[in-house]
């Protein structure tokens, strides 16, 4: 009789160590689940214009030439008044909202709210473009950190009123980078203007010819 007791005693300790064993499975099975949902689905690669030579670099590691790019080409796009600077300038601050840091985008705000009281929005018109010669190189991207880029642009601007050119400058800007990763969906660069780390400064002016 007591070698049925136990039998049955050890069939029972073994069905106690596979119930607990289950248990355990469950939990890592559960853990892998997690895991797997929290992998991001997209990561972006950063990579420089030209492969010819290979690169080799971390998969979060942004290279100057793409920190230059992106701060050229939103810098540009803001500054870019086709119809009306009283219109078009608070369009484009809200318009590329995701690609600015908080600050700068207030800072944005009220540079529109001044200008507009002086009157140097209305009916004007105005674009940014790169001075030939002075593009990128490596020596107009700072690396402050693996999250944050001092970028100097060297731009021409020009404007005009109601068609008439009044103002043709080349200016230094020295703006500010961080890395953005908020809204993937929004800022596929990850990347947002932080505005300007110094005033901006005037390199000469090229008078403008009247029309005739």
């Amino acid at each position: 009789m007591s070698k049925y007791k136990h039998e049955l005693t050890s069939q029972r300790f073994h069905i106690q160590s596979l119930r607990i064993i289950i248990v355990v499975l469950l939990m890592v099975v559960t853990g892998l689940g997690y895991g797997l949902y929290s992998v991001p689905r997209n990561i972006i690669v950063h990579n420089p214009p030209d492969l010819r030579t290979g690169s080799v670099r971390a998969w979060w590691e942004i290279p100057p030439s793409t920190v230059y790019a992106f701060t050229f080409y939103i810098f540009q796009q803001l500054n870019r008044w086709p119809k009306d600077g009283e219109h078009d300038y608070k369009r484009n601050i809200h318009a590329l909202q995701a690609y600015l840091t908080p600050q700068c985008q207030r800072f944005l705000e009220q540079d529109y709210e001044n200008r507009n009281l002086l009157g140097e929005l209305r009916s004007r018109v105005r674009g940014v473009y790169e001075i030939p010669g002075r593009g990128f190189d490596n020596s107009r991207v700072k690396v402050n950190s693996k999250d944050s880029w001092d970028v100097t642009l060297d731009l021409s601007t020009d404007e005009y009123y109601l068609d008439n050119p009044v103002k043709r400058v080349l200016v230094r800007y020295p703006l500010n980078v961080v890395r953005y990763d908020v809204d993937p969906e929004a800022n596929p660069w990850g990347l947002a203007l932080n505005c300007y780390r110094s005033t901006p400064q005037r390199l000469e002016i090229e008078p403008v010819s009247e029309k005739k």
